[in-house]
């Protein structure tokens, strides 16, 4: 499946996209189109692997259980031909495919559902010949979003990927205070579906993976939410 956005362009970036939902290809492939993207859609890795080789695509995107070539063993193979960024598509429970793709040589994890905003800097930068990094840094805590990694005082911090995303989003919104609402609706995605308490024990967990044992990073803001503080 093909579908192509300003076919006639020859400057029009292009994606391959490797994903065992067609329908998640379909989505994408739409929401791109209107960003001038090109996009290429398989539904496994022996069908990427003959695509990535025969298009030369700018950015490849497979998801974690990519089916008949797993992802892991895709980036692999990739890797071994050319230097193409691969993103890892991960969603909640996919972490140690996270851990394992990223050290095959992906070159950062996506969250899936996939988001036209998260992707498009990596095809933008591809496209004119470079990738693009994104770090944050809050005090000693420093969070590389396109690496799915994360620092405590120059110390590697393993989260899971709802705690990452968590962090991230409080990182994003720094000194802001942030409404349960708006965690279950930016992070969960979800407006009504994840409870309040469900949010708590993510932000206790989070807490205590950075050390934050008197919650003087990730402060609650009693009846409306949290707020993570800049160290003065």
């Amino acid at each position: 499946m093909v579908v192509a956005a300003n076919g006639d362009a020859p400057t029009a970036p292009t994606l391959l996209v490797a994903d065992p939902d067609e329908d998640v290809i379909q989505e994408l492939a739409a929401a791109l189109e209107r960003e001038g993207v090109e996009v290429t859609g398989v539904t496994d890795g022996a069908q990427a692997l003959l695509q990535a080789g025969a298009l030369h695509p700018d950015v490849v995107l497979v998801g974690a259980t990519l089916p008949t070539i797993g992802a892991v063993e895709f980036v692999r193979a990739v890797r071994l031909a050319r230097s193409v960024p691969v993103l890892l598509g991960v969603g909640e429970g996919h972490a140690e495919q996270a851990v394992q793709a990223l050290a095959a040589g992906a070159s950062a994890c996506v969250a899936r559902p996939y988001r036209v905003l998260e992707l498009l800097p990596f095809i933008q930068a591809a496209s004119h010949g470079g990738e693009t990094r994104k770090v944050l840094n809050v005090g000693s805590v420093e969070l590389d979003v396109h690496a799915y990694q994360v620092r405590v005082a120059g110390h590697a911090v393993h989260l899971p990927l709802r705690e990452f995303e968590l962090l991230h989003y409080l990182m994003r919104n720094a000194d802001r205070t942030v409404t349960r609402e708006q965690i279950m609706r930016n992070v969960w995605h979800s407006a009504d579906g994840t409870s309040t308490n469900t949010i708590a024990v993510h932000v206790k967990r989070l807490r205590a993976r950075l050390g934050d044992e008197d919650d003087q990073l990730i402060q609650t803001v009693r009846g409306v939410g949290y707020r993570l503080i800049t160290p003065a």
